[in-house]
């Protein structure tokens, strides 16, 4: 077969979002519905087969290297103890979007980690509860200093919300540091309207 990353025409450093993207197009360029009753279907059939297969290789390829969760790569990251098939598991239950599987298969495991707790913050993460999944990925980070992956997701997820509180601030949504000032000027303005504090 040919590079996986050339069928799908992206760069072996691409995102995994990238790949997922190049991916969904050439789904949609080559789906057998676009080439009934077309001389050109078994072609079409034969490209849609090798892209998936380089779909396939490519993501299987980062999440053994620990390289999904939009991560260009992991070192450091591949979990090789007691559990392994169970970490793999919850990769890609989480990947696939299968949230309640991959908290059933992590509550199943007895050992909490340092990749039971990244999982776990990744979970977090996919259900929208950035501040766990922080707080999780941290704790990963201090327990395995040296993974890469962790480093990577607790940046990533750090620009994240970056831009979340960025986007929160325009709509009118303040820090608690403006609320406290304004709870301060409600109190002084109360003083001096009613003399009741």
């Amino acid at each position: 077969m040919r590079d996986p990353y050339e069928v799908l025409g992206v760069s072996p450093n691409a995102s995994e979002e990238e790949i997922k993207e190049a991916y969904r197009e050439l789904v949609k360029k080559y789906h057998p519905d676009k080439y009934m009753n077309n001389p050109l279907a078994d072609l079409a059939e034969e490209k849609l087969r090798e892209v998936n297969e380089a779909y396939d290789e490519i993501m299987n390829g980062r999440m053994g290297s620990g390289g999904g969760y939009g991560t260009t790569g992991g070192s450091g990251s591949q979990y090789n103890g007691a559990h392994a098939a169970d970490f793999q598991q919850i990769r890609r239950d989480l990947d696939a979007g299968n949230l309640s599987g991959a908290e059933q298969r992590l509550n199943s495991i007895p050992i909490k980690n340092a990749e039971w707790i990244f999982l776990s913050g990744m979970l977090d993460y996919k259900r929208g509860w950035y501040d766990n999944a922080l707080s999780k990925i941290q704790q990963a980070m201090s327990m395995d200093p040296a993974n890469e992956e962790y480093k990577r997701a607790y940046n990533s997820l750090m620009m994240n919300a970056q831009g979340y509180r960025t986007q929160a601030y325009g709509r009118g949504y303040q820090s608690n540091e403006d609320l406290l000032c304004q709870a301060c000027q409600c109190y002084i303005c109360a003083d001096c309207c009613c003399n009741c504090i």
